[in-house]
């Protein structure tokens, strides 16, 4: 027998999250959906996601190499395939759920779900794709013969760190473009000005060391939450060999849990309108 849910006015809040859970099969329906629609009628399907990081790790390991940019004593190809990773995952994951209601209009105004669902399904495929893409890294390690230290065991935390940064942003930016069709423009901005600004093809010890960059810009880098992450995943891969700002890595993971609990309240407070305004 199925399950029947009533939606009345006064327990749509309390009855929030555990609908979550009961619609959790949803999840999966619409991760496995977009794996699907993402890859059909392509060559080499699934293996884009393995291309698209190798492209970008070529580009950023050479333009290290050009400008003989600082890679603290650690193969450079390493340094760069540690960040770009991460990066990668990020900025695929934002940009897809900041634009799931959207595409999904059709769905929200037919039947009723909790429509958090949506991004968050969006983030567990781009998850796919980096669990997938990972592998450049394991061969690149074994190429180099470099044996990673006690370190990479917390490599899962910052990739959640990362997780939960993009769906924190990627909540709040998907509420407002319901609203405000301007950010279809401006979520690609947001993502390219993130690159520029994050130690993708540079180590943050370029930032943190240097005498000539004032204390105020070291403060702004630092509110980026995707250096945490990166530095966070190159300390755990290079096996502490990067040293981490410990400060600004409090920072990172501060703005990550405000952008969380922000993104969750500001979706929640405007998810009743979404039907009507999309």
């Amino acid at each position: 027998m199925s399950q029947r849910i009533v939606i009345t006015p006064e327990n749509a809040n309390k009855n929030y999250w555990k609908d979550l859970w009961n619609y959790r099969g949803l999840f999966y329906f619409l991760a496995w959906r977009d794996v699907r629609v993402r890859y059909k009628q392509t060559v080499i399907g699934i293996a884009w996601s393995v291309l698209r990081p190798l492209l970008t790790i070529s580009i950023f390991w050479f333009i290290g190499w050009l400008f003989n940019l600082p890679d603290d004593g650690v193969p450079r190809i390493l340094m760069v395939t540690a960040a770009t990773l991460p990066w990668q995952f990020f900025s695929t994951a934002f940009s897809e759920s900041a634009g799931s209601l959207v595409a999904n209009s059709n769905l929200l105004t037919k039947v009723y779900f909790p429509r958090i669902i949506v991004p968050i399904s969006t983030v567990i495929v781009c998850l796919i794709d980096f669990l997938v893409s990972f592998g450049i890294l394991v061969v690149i390690m074994i190429a180099l013969q470099f044996n990673p230290g006690w370190q990479i065991l917390l490599l899962p935390v910052f990739l959640l760190f990362a997780t939960l940064t993009a769906i924190g942003s990627g909540l709040l930016i998907a509420a407002l473009n319901v609203k405000f069709r301007d950010f279809r423009y401006i979520i690609p901005f947001i993502v390219q000005f993130g690159l520029y600004i994050s130690p993708v093809a540079f180590s943050s010890s370029a930032i943190f060391e240097s005498e000539k960059i004032p204390a105020w810009i070291k403060f702004i880098y630092s509110l980026n939450p995707m250096v945490g992450v990166i530095d966070g995943f190159r300390w755990c891969i290079t096996g502490g060999n990067i040293v981490i700002n410990q400060t600004a890595f409090l920072i990172s993971i501060g703005i990550t849990i405000l952008l969380l609990v922000v993104g969750v309240r500001y979706f929640r407070k405007t998810e009743k309108s979404f039907a009507d305004i999309i």
